[in-house]
């Protein structure tokens, strides 16, 4: 992903969150903090998606729509932000290729574990990616931002 790229990302994103609406200065600030993570998806030359992810602390997902000013240091697990996909992209493979890739950096940078908030019906699908989600009471209050549907999930690597 290039600074460039970040219309096409942000009108991925208000087509498929509706309900998890971001503005463009938060991927802005995430491809500038850890530009490794992101990556715009293509189906050929299209743009049918983007993952974002960064390392991170882990039971303490940061509140959508906001800027982190820095990375923790140290972080402790390898965050994926979002992963969205258009839906003429589903069914393609490009979600597993980006949650492997995500594995991948995840695992260069030393993490344990990849963390994740999953919103809407997507808990299924990071189910079947190894997630499982984590009970914590202190871990759900920092959700509020997401809504009542979003589960603080993680899997190790």
């Amino acid at each position: 992903m290039m600074s460039a790229d970040l219309p096409a990302v942000v009108r991925i994103a208000a087509r498929v969150h509706l309900d998890y609406p971001e503005g463009e200065h938060v991927f802005a600030e995430r491809l500038a903090l850890f530009p490794e993570g992101c990556r715009l998806l293509l189906d050929g030359d299209d743009a049918r998606g983007y993952l974002v992810s960064h390392p991170w602390t882990r039971g303490a997902p940061p509140a959508l729509d906001t800027l982190l000013g820095k990375l923790p240091e140290p972080a402790d697990t390898y965050y994926i932000h979002d992963l969205a996909l258009t839906p003429q992209a589903r069914g393609r493979g490009l979600a597993v290729e980006a949650v492997t890739l995500a594995v991948t950096i995840g695992r260069a940078g030393g993490f344990g574990t990849l963390s994740l908030v999953a919103v809407g019906d997507s808990i299924e699908f990071w189910r079947r990616q190894g997630f499982a989600v984590v009970r914590d009471a202190d871990v759900e209050r920092s959700l509020a931002s997401y809504g009542g549907a979003a589960h603080y999930m993680e899997r190790a690597i």
